[in-house]
């Protein structure tokens, strides 16, 4: 891997009048009324928002969130006539295996800070330096300090930025690459178009689906998709605002920080302990971080991959191809996608590894970081040249 090509080094840095602003938004805060029924099961908890509101104003420090973001190197790079926002965390040792993590919707970076410093120095942390990887996490394109394209594109449009960004920008002949959410399709796309620069892909979701007829598919297969169908009936209304309308929802969530972190945060919630009545487990300033990406950049662009939701072929794997790669997932309960069984996984990649957890949900590089290290310097280790 050679230096950047093209790309200027780049540093987070908000003016204070922005900061200001948000603070004078969150003061004058009008909050709903809540029905009577079961916490959190019409959406995002009052009391917890208020909560969460209160401290944003009064005691958030988003400077020290700047200086955690501007620890590790970045940069932006023009692809496409776009920039294209990265951190680029150079791994330990003489050949550290480059590594492309994609994250996905309502994520940003910030999943991954936790992670990018173990898996780069592993020896930092009581591992090994031969399991370095030189991290590469990208933003996707509308997300964060990423441009937004200027009309809805497709994950199969990112997956070619992002071989853009590792083989010419970066100079990867060979790397491997890990995505859940869209990431997971993102990566997949990148098994499925650009396969000779891969060694092998990670997903804690599965991205892409087979074309098949109901009459091919085992007992275990159609009950999946039921358990699957029944799990989504309450979780994907926001798909189909955001598929459909995304521009009038986005005048909202664009003028009032409430009402972001609302529609974020049920998310942190419902996809990772639904049901509970408990805070969603993450550390409140790295939630606050995540939230404040949407809200500097606007939310606008990052929905509109949602709009790809009527067109079959973004999310479908061609008909009789799959992924011939090396495949390994690592599944979680709690995910919005229900842990599929692994003959319909096969139908779309050559699985060769699954590890399935007791608990856990949508967003592990952030809820579980040292799970999700583990997994990926054991995965990854038998790729490395």
């Amino acid at each position: 891997m050679h230096d950047p090509v093209g790309a200027e080094p780049f540093q987070v840095s908000v003016p204070d009048t922005v900061l200001a602003d948000l603070r004078d938004r969150l003061s004058r805060a009008r909050f709903p009324i809540e029905p009577a029924a079961a916490p959190w099961h019409y959406g995002t908890k009052l009391s917890y928002l208020r909560e969460m509101v209160a401290y944003w104003r009064d005691q958030y420090d988003w400077r020290k969130s700047e200086a955690e973001m501007n620890r590790f190197p970045q940069y932006r790079v023009p692809i496409g006539g776009k920039r294209v926002h990265f951190i680029l965390e150079r791994g330990s040792g003489p050949d550290p295996l480059p590594l492309l993590i994609s994250h996905g919707w309502p994520g940003s970076i910030v999943e991954f800070l936790q992670v990018i410093e173990p898996l780069a120095h592993p020896e930092r942390f009581g591992g090994d330096a031969r399991d370095a990887f030189t991290v590469v996490a990208p933003s996707l394109p509308g997300y964060g300090f990423s441009d937004p394209p200027d009309a809805p594109i497709t994950t199969r449009d990112m997956a070619g930025t992002f071989h853009t960004l590792m083989t010419q920008v970066l100079g990867c002949q060979r790397f491997v690459a890990q995505g859940g959410d869209w990431g997971s399709m993102i990566t997949s796309w990148l098994a499925l178009d650009h396969p000779e620069n891969l060694a092998a892909i990670h997903l804690n979701m599965a991205g892409l689906r087979p074309a098949f007829s109901s009459a091919d598919l085992a007992p275990e297969e159609k009950a999946w998709l039921d358990a699957q169908a029944t799990r989504t009936a309450r979780e994907t209304g926001y798909q189909l605002i955001q598929a459909t309308k995304p521009q009038t929802l986005s005048y909202g969530l664009t003028d009032s920080p409430t009402g972001l972190a609302a529609w974020i945060l049920e998310k942190f919630h419902g996809w990772t302990i639904p049901g509970k009545d408990a805070p969603p487990p993450f550390d409140r300033d790295h939630l606050l971080a995540n939230i404040m990406l949407y809200w500097l950049a606007g939310p606008n662009a990052a929905s509109w991959l949602y709009c790809s939701r009527f067109d079959p072929t973004v999310r479908q794997v061609p008909p009789g191809k799959r992924v011939e790669l090396p495949v390994g997932v690592m599944l979680f309960p709690n995910d919005l996608a229900v842990p599929p069984p692994t003959r319909w996984l096969e139908r779309s990649y050559n699985i060769v590894h699954r590890r399935d957890e007791p608990d856990g949900g949508h967003f592990p590089a952030f809820e579980k970081p040292q799970l999700f290290v583990e997994e990926l310097r054991g995965f990854f280790r038998k790729f490395r040249v």
